[in-house]
């Protein structure tokens, strides 16, 4: 688990969503193991994700299938460990999965930096193949000759919590047009009456820097997942 920082209460929309997505929260002490349905039903992406997890000054909860609750708890509590991601993988039935951590950030203000985007639906032929798996309609930004040159998925993981994920064109990159465009995603979700929520692996600094100048900080909060190893 990552070093603890100063407790800061999280927004209501915040806790709503994770208690829904993870099947509790706030956690009962450093470690709480959680059965939930939702880790046997399709996510966002019509996939089953068996383990999610979040960590957060207030402790860590980890959400897996009810009939796996007792196999997770007697790994012990150092996730940090290859023996538990193995453990993790076996009792989860994923043999070779990989057990990880990444960043996770919201925002419950964001600056208004215009609309450079335009929301579309994800079939839309205009939309490129990585933001065609998301759940909601996608914000792309069109060049002049209206070729995509940078969009925003939102994975609407529950009616309290959409998470944002961005990806932008490599000749299109160091305009701020990644950062615009999430702050835009951002007044959308929280128009809608939701949290929004930004992933990032924590060695991905350009991800870092586009969160930050986008009003999502750093508060020292972590998601976990298991994930297929590179084929």
């Amino acid at each position: 688990m990552t070093a603890r920082q100063p407790l800061i209460a999280p927004p209501r929309l915040l806790v709503c969503h994770l208690n829904k997505w993870l099947g509790a929260w706030p956690p009962h002490g450093r470690l709480q193991i959680v059965g939930s349905e939702a880790r046997e039903r399709p996510g966002w992406d019509g996939n089953v994700h068996a383990l999610v997890g979040v960590d957060s000054p207030q402790g860590t909860v980890l959400s897996v299938p009810s009939a796996a609750v007792e196999a997770v708890r007697t790994l012990g509590d150092d996730l940090g460990s290859a023996a538990f991601g193995a453990g993790l993988a076996a009792a989860l039935r994923r043999p070779g999965a990989v057990f990880g951590r990444g960043v996770l950030r919201w925002a419950d203000a964001v600056a208004d930096p215009g609309e450079p985007g335009v929301w579309l639906p994800a079939s839309d032929p205009r939309v490129p193949e990585w933001l065609r798996p998301f759940n909601g309609d996608v914000l792309v930004l069109l060049d002049a000759d209206g070729r995509y040159a940078a969009g925003v998925g939102r994975k609407l993981h529950d009616e309290f919590g959409h998470e944002l994920a961005v990806g932008t064109e490599p000749g299109m990159r160091g305009r701020g047009l990644a950062q615009r465009l999430v702050a835009q995603a951002a007044r959308r979700v929280l128009a809608d009456g939701a949290v929004p929520t930004y992933l990032h692996d924590p060695s991905n600094a350009a991800s870092a820097r586009v969160a930050e100048a986008a009003g999502f900080a750093d508060r020292g909060w972590s998601v976990y997942g298991l994930w297929d190893p590179p084929a």
